[in-house]
């Protein structure tokens, strides 16, 4: 049987996120670039761009559960995998990115 690709990966909607953004046991990544983050932006969120994740890992928590965000959900995809690849066990990927976001 073929394993699913992003196992391990939980998803949420940006509904589902609200509740937790006073959550101080969880860290907020936005895989976007540096642009899309200034022009609009999630306050907990911080900025992380997908192509320099890698090298920023050691700078977040492994114990907090690390939640991801980007425009459409596909950048956050492939960065909790690899945040996954790096030894992250709770990791969630929010669905629909901030397409779906609404204040």
């Amino acid at each position: 049987m073929m394993k699913k690709p992003g196992k391990n990966i939980k998803q949420i909607s940006t509904a589902e996120l609200k509740p937790f953004l006073g959550d101080t046991d969880k860290q907020f990544i936005d895989v976007r670039t540096p642009g899309e983050f200034k022009q609009n932006h999630i306050r907990q969120f911080k900025n992380i761009p997908l192509q320099s994740l890698k090298q920023n890992a050691h700078t977040l928590s492994k114990d907090k559960e690390t939640i991801v965000i980007c425009q459409s959900g596909m950048r956050s995809a492939s960065a909790c995998k690899v945040l996954k690849q790096q030894g992250f066990t709770s990791v969630t990927n929010v669905k629909g990115g901030l397409n779906s976001w609404s204040n």
